[in-house]
């Protein structure tokens, strides 16, 4: 039996394939071309940005779903409106005409994805099986933000109102089931105040990185620019108190009987009008909570419970109607309020009107810059002028009454174009000394000035006679504001004020408290929900130092017990050995030596000129005068004394033979005048002294020297050198204390000198050896700088002629 297969032959598979990418390529292309925007504004390419705007004013009029019933209308509008968004922005117009673009984070060549998109919003599946809808709502498309926006518009005003945003992506399953929850979050919140937002993060991933988010659904809560994330399940409720944690605490202060004077009077310190809110629920509204967020810079809020027993006092006194919320605003007059409103439904809207009519005090103190440019407007218009009459006054007892004065007086004149203020001249010292230059004693004064530029000119003008708060005071100040106003030239003078200093500024352990507090929260909230992409540089970091302070001690434990053992200081009577002396510099140099021996080379005809005459700028050479008698001995403590200076690539060693050239160092010390004094020697005396062991740091460029005379041995007090000193010599035995006990030293120098007879060489070797003693104290201070210098107006041949001759450099 012969069974066989129906069905289709498999060969019209890649046909059918091939006929639906067909298709498919062909909505791209007309999705791609139907969306552009010059064609949906109805403008041309070469369109400027006015004809672009008012191009779009009239079809978003004409097009915007509650005027136009066309049921396309939802869909045109939002076109209108994304055409608009792309040709207002210059640059993405630009990768637009360049590129068919349509977002400025979407990578080039890759503008069909838009027209995919639109295919995709097309291509419906069953909503009982999906539920997926066929478009976004209009709703949410008003929420949705960009990354130029969010950092322009929406991270400034965060510091003003709390926001919520949702972070929702295509084919999102999880993102459907709590679409009903937010829509019903959105229509609660948004009334009060609250910021919607909504990212798309497959459309915002640039967005989503800034703020953290890295999977759909998320819920993102921010205020004063800080992000927190939304932990707990997704119900009305849980979102509400959510907004609410986010403000910061005592926004709101709970006023009672016991402490509303208290709170009313605190705008001496405050320098703020005071509100307070009465209503029958025992806890702050979230709309009182969240006006006082946007205004808490301006005012002070309290919350007065009217069903508390503790408040019926307050109540009296006010007389208020306890079945509707009421708001009562205070200024400097405590007893009666300014303004007053009442109403079952308070609204968001009547609230903000409310206080920022009233943010200010009558006589507000100028305490920071920003004050002063909200209360005293620059002037750009005419019609638009400000004048501001400014009390510059003290904090004492005895100058209330004339600020009272001057308080009575503003509450009296009233006018749009008039602000009154004060300072504290003690507060404010350098705005006085602007105004006041002359004026130097601390007394009252008026002064009246515009603001002319952003940059601090004013044109002022002093009232003469200066203000006590009488009746004369008033009469006069009143004259010359009426003459202001017939002539704005009134004001004669000008100046440029400085910025104010902040007054309320807190200082700065308590903004750094507070900034470890918030980040530790941020820390805290990471670590307990797992946010491991923004833990990572942290642990990182913490991991790093532990590795480093394990590793510290774990290298001590195991290293030699003698090596960390600390050395006992030697007595002071103990002299040490020449070793020791050569060693105990070794580290006292900035740089190690790079070889174990000391280049030391003899200056003569042919060396003289390169190694002093001639000596590169910066650079000095040590020299040591010898005899042939003294060579061996000298040259060896002298390799010793200066081995851990040798690694100075500015320093050079050589050494003079005083028997070739005896007449040489007479001649540099007579040149020196300032030595020639001080010495008091003749001509015949200083060429008849002995120059052995001394030392000469000599500057060829700048024809300069330091002097060392050696240490003479002995019994007598009065060997010890003239260069040193007791601190000195303590100074000496640190540096013993640091040397090296490995140096060793060689000498470049092949002449071999005589050598002392046994008769007297004991003593003469031991006076000999320790002429170079305090050698290395003396090269420490020439390293510091600390030496005197001689100056000389030219160095001296090395040999001596007729004629004394000096070489010039």
């Amino acid at each position: 039996m012969t069974v066989r297969r129906t069905g289709r032959h498999p060969r019209t598979c890649p046909l059918l394939l091939a006929m639906f990418l067909l298709s498919l390529s062909v909505q791209w292309v007309t999705a791609a071309s139907e969306y552009d925007p010059y064609k949906i504004l109805g403008v041309s390419r070469s369109a400027s940005q006015p004809e672009i705007k008012r191009a779009y004013k009239n079809l978003a009029r004409e097009w915007h779903p509650d005027k136009n019933k066309d049921p396309n209308a939802e869909d045109m509008f939002i076109k209108i409106s994304k055409s608009y968004e792309i040709l207002s922005n210059e640059e993405r117009r630009s990768n637009f005409d360049r590129y068919g673009q349509m977002d400025e984070n979407q990578p080039f060549g890759q503008s069909q994805h838009h027209g995919f998109r639109s295919f995709h919003n097309s291509f419906y599946f069953d909503e009982s099986f999906f539920q997926f809808p066929r478009s976004r709502d209009f709703a949410d498309s008003k929420y949705l933000l960009h990354h130029a926006q969010f950092n322009n518009d929406v991270l400034p005003d965060s510091y003003k109102r709390p926001y919520l945003i949702k972070v929702t992506s295509d084919w999102c399953f999880a993102c459907i089931h709590i679409e009903p929850v937010w829509k019903e979050t959105v229509q609660q919140l948004e009334p009060l105040g609250v910021g919607i937002g909504i990212v798309d993060l497959g459309y915002e991933r640039r967005l989503a990185n800034q703020l953290g988010a890295h999977r759909a659904p998320s819920i993102i809560g921010l205020v004063n620019g800080r992000v927190t994330f939304f932990h707990q399940a997704v119900v009305q409720e849980h979102l509400r108190q959510f907004i609410e944690d986010l403000l910061p605490h005592k926004l709101v202060e709970k006023i009672t009987d016991n402490n509303y004077m208290t709170f009313l009077d605190s705008w001496r310190v405050e320098n703020k009008p005071t509100v307070l809110l009465f209503d029958q629920v025992p806890m702050v509204p979230l709309l009182y909570k969240l006006t006082a967020f946007a205004f808490r810079d301006y005012v002070r809020f309290g919350f007065v419970d009217q069903g508390d027993t503790h408040n019926t006092r307050l109540l009296r006194q006010f007389n208020i109607n306890t079945y509707a919320p009421t708001m009562l605003l205070f200024k400097e007059d405590t007893e009666k309020p300014v303004d007053i409103i009442q109403a079952r439904g308070m609204k968001r809207q009547i609230m903000d009107e409310f206080v920022s009519n009233n943010k200010f005090l009558q006589v507000p103190r100028l305490v920071n810059q920003q004050l002063f440019d909200e209360l005293c407007p620059v002037k750009q218009f005419h019609r638009r002028r400000k004048y501001c009459v400014l009390l510059i006054t003290g904090e004492d007892q005895t100058f209330l009454p004339g600020n009272k004065a001057f308080l009575d007086f503003a509450s009296a004149n009233k006018k749009d174009v008039l602000r009154f203020a004060y300072v504290y001249q003690h507060q404010q010292q350098p705005l006085c000394q602007a105004l006041l230059p002359n004026q130097a004693s601390l007394t009252p004064q008026v002064v009246i000035l515009e603001r002319r530029s952003q940059a601090g000119k004013v044109l002022y003008r002093s009232v003469s006679g200066g203000w006590n708060g009488s009746e004369e005071d008033k009469y006069r100040l009143h004259e010359q504001l009426e003459l202001l106003q017939k002539d704005p030239a009134y004001l004669s003078s000008d100046a440029v004020l400085p910025e104010l200093n902040n007054e309320m500024a807190p200082i700065f352990i308590i903004r750094w408290i507070n900034a470890a507090y918030d980040y530790i929260l941020q820390i805290y909230d990471d670590l307990l929900y797992s946010n491991w992409r923004e833990m990572m540089p942290i642990l990182s970091l913490i991991f790093s130092a532990l590795f480093i302070l394990f590793g510290t001690v774990i290298i001590q434990a195991f290293s030699e017990p003698g090596e960390n053992k600390p050395q006992k200081p030697k007595p002071k009577e103990q002299p040490q050995t020449d070793d020791d002396d050569a060693s105990s510099r070794t580290n006292s140099s900035s740089r190690p030596p790079k070889k174990d021996f000391v280049e030391v080379t003899e200056l003569t005809d042919i060396t003289y000129t390169s190694n002093l005459v001639k000596l590169r700028p910066g650079h000095i050479n040590v020299v040591l005068v010898l005899t042939s008698a003294s060579k061996n001995a000298l040259l060896r403590k002298f390799a010793k004394e200066v081995f851990s200076f040798s690694g100075t690539q500015t320093l050079h060693f050589s050494f003079l033979n005083a028997d070739k050239h005896r007449h040489w160092m007479p001649s540099l010390l007579r040149s020196a005048s300032d030595t020639a004094e001080s010495e008091g020697q003749s001509d015949e005396d200083e060429e008849s002294l002995d120059y052995t062991g001394h030392v000469l740091a000599l500057n060829g460029h700048k024809r300069y020297f330091c002097l060392f005379r050696p240490v003479f041995t002995g019994d007598s007090s009065n060997d010890s050198s003239s260069e040193t000193s007791f601190s000195d010599r303590k100074r000496k035995s640190r540096s013993r204390s640091r040397s090296s006990s490995h140096s060793r030293s060689r000498s470049h120098s092949r002449e071999d000198g005589a050598c002392p007879k046994r008769g007297s060489s004991r003593a003469t070797s031991i006076e000999l050896h320790h002429k170079l003693d305090r050698l290395g104290l003396w090269m420490e201070r020439l390293m510091e700088g600390t030496l005197p210098r001689f100056q000389v107006p030219a160095w001296p041949f090395l040999h001596e002629t007729t004629n004394t001759s000096f070489w010039e450099s």
